[in-house]
């Protein structure tokens, strides 16, 4: 219950890494503002399931993080609940490919809106309300290909390499706070976006690790989990590689 009496709000927790966190989190005692950009009775019934199992609550909050006024309505809520908020877990995110001469700026734009500048949006407003407490963890959910630079990534790759360098601002100006900010960088990882890879682009990266297989999402929740925890209470501006020993 390395989360006991915390509060944490997750972006993007339909599914994949993002669901993975929300269901560790609440297994480790954590509270939780669970925000997803559609309802679902798939979801309903999983976070139904999760609360029963756990004993937590977890209130869903529906936001699209691309649009500010509801990203307004949504941090407005957090903020209403009056309560100590410990954890925001920045997830939310889309994917996308493409070789680098044949990638639209509307590509780009949208990629970046979503895995950079939303992040930031949400964060400034929820640190904001997180500094009146003393305390807190920020976890921004990067990538290795904001790392690598492996071909076809240069949407995704950019716009997590934008978060990533965040990270080490954001340490830097909350720090005084005593809100410490960290980034996880994930391998392949088995979600949607791994089923959407190249096959051979996916089976050489894979050939590339250590242990040479794909990560579950669980095993990137737990570095979350642990960045979160108060385990990790002097670990701020770092980037976390969580890739089963990439060589590159």
């Amino acid at each position: 219950m390395l989360l006991k009496n915390k509060i944490a709000v997750i972006t993007g927790c339909n599914r994949g890494i993002g669901r993975a966190i929300l269901e560790v989190f609440a297994e480790n005692g954590s509270d939780i503002f669970a925000c997803v950009r559609t309802q679902s009775e798939e979801f309903t019934e999983f976070v139904k399931e999760l609360t029963l199992r756990t004993g937590v609550t977890i209130q869903p909050i529906y936001v699209d993080i691309k649009n500010e006024a509801e990203v307004r309505a949504a941090v407005s809520l957090i903020v209403s609940s009056k309560k100590k908020l410990d954890i925001l877990v920045n997830n939310a995110g889309i994917g996308s490919g493409g070789l680098f001469q044949m990638t639209s700026q509307e590509n780009m734009k949208e990629s970046f809106e979503v895995n950079f500048f939303a992040q930031i949006r949400f964060s400034q407003a929820l640190s904001r309300y997180m500094i009146r407490f003393r305390e807190g963890a920020i976890i921004n959910i990067g990538s290795t290909a904001g790392l690598i630079g492996n071909a076809g990534t240069i949407s995704y790759g950019s716009a997590k390499a934008a978060l990533m360098y965040a990270t080490k601002v954001m340490s830097t100006e909350l720090g005084p706070a005593n809100i410490r900010v960290n980034a996880i960088a994930p391998g392949i990882t088995k979600t949607k976006m791994f089923d959407q890879m190249d096959e051979r682009e996916r089976a050489k990266q894979i050939g590339q690790m250590a242990l040479k297989r794909p990560a579950e999402a669980r095993e990137i929740a737990n570095v979350a989990l642990f960045l979160g925890s108060d385990l990790s209470t002097f670990l701020s501006g770092q980037v976390i590689r969580v890739d089963g020993g990439m060589t590159t």
